[in-house]
């Protein structure tokens, strides 16, 4: 579910339901919609509402408990409370503004919903070997051996010099290493990264992208293109960089959640790195 969804889905019927179970009537405690949105983006991680509604049957037990105990409470619920009554919020997973080149922000699609992963590469004096990090899966790593072949096959029109790809190690690394991480959609996001190391120039901040790329340099489609949508504007993204292909999913999604995006269709892997890359 969207965000919107979620909110609606606790006052029809996810409130009332705990207040039911817990003894309450429907005066006994409020949400309104800013607090069950620090509800949904701080104390829950899913796609579904089932934590959601365990949030909100803590906010009911402890409201019951007030009750009982005859103790005076403002029924209007902030999020400080909701914070004391729920514990430590999760940190909001805000994009990377980095003024390091190197660091890209990429967009993926998990079990409980879309999600940002952030794309790091370093380079050092070596004879051109790549190293990977992070828990990659075999079409992650293929993935990146792919970015570095296209870019030691186009340096001279990436503006890469000979030096830089035969006498520079480079290393690529997805944090979180705890986590696995597989599929073909960072596929863009590697090659963006790399070029941002090899030019020493940044990647533009508030920007992410997820395509899954060829040999030859073009730009496939991936799915979970709603979720990771969704998750960008969640993250405080700004501009997307997507396949010309996936514009029909995009069309699928209701426009008013991704009013504050600007998405940019593109086909090969020059127009990403044009778009991406800080001049």
């Amino acid at each position: 579910y969207t965000l919107e969804e979620k909110i609606e889905i606790s006052k029809r019927h996810l409130i009332k339901k705990q207040q039911s179970e817990n003894g309450l009537d429907a005066k006994s405690f409020k949400l309104g919609n800013p607090e069950l949105k620090h509800i949904i983006d701080a104390h829950t991680a899913e796609s579904g509402v089932r934590k959601l509604e365990k949030r909100i049957a803590s906010i009911a037990r402890w409201t019951a408990l007030q009750t009982a105990m005859d103790k005076e409470y403002d029924p209007k619920i902030t999020i400080d409370k909701i914070d004391e009554i729920l514990g430590v919020p999760r940190p909001s997973t805000l994009s990377e503004v980095s003024d390091v080149p190197g660091v890209v922000t990429g967009l993926a699609w998990t079990s409980v919903g879309g999600d940002i992963l952030f794309i790091e590469s370093i380079l050092s004096k070596g004879k051109g070997v790549l190293t990977m990090t992070g828990n990659l899966g075999n079409v992650m790593k293929e993935s990146a051996t792919i970015a570095l072949e296209y870019i030691k096959a186009h340096h001279e029109s990436l503006g890469i010099t000979t030096e830089d790809i035969e006498q520079k190690n480079i290393h690529v690394h997805v944090p979180e290493g705890a986590t696995p991480k597989d599929g073909p959609s960072a596929g863009i996001a590697m090659l963006t990264s790399m070029v941002s190391s090899y030019r020493n120039k940044t990647v533009k901040p508030n920007l992410a992208m997820t395509g899954e790329m060829t040999l030859r340099g073009k730009v496939l489609p991936v799915g979970g293109i709603k979720e990771k949508l969704l998750a960008a504007v969640r993250s405080g993204i700004k501009e997307i960089i997507l396949c010309e292909a996936n514009r029909k999913d995009v069309e699928e999604i209701n426009a008013s959640y991704l009013k504050t995006l600007k998405i940019n269709y593109v086909k090969t892997m020059s127009e990403v790195v044009e778009l991406a890359i800080t001049k």
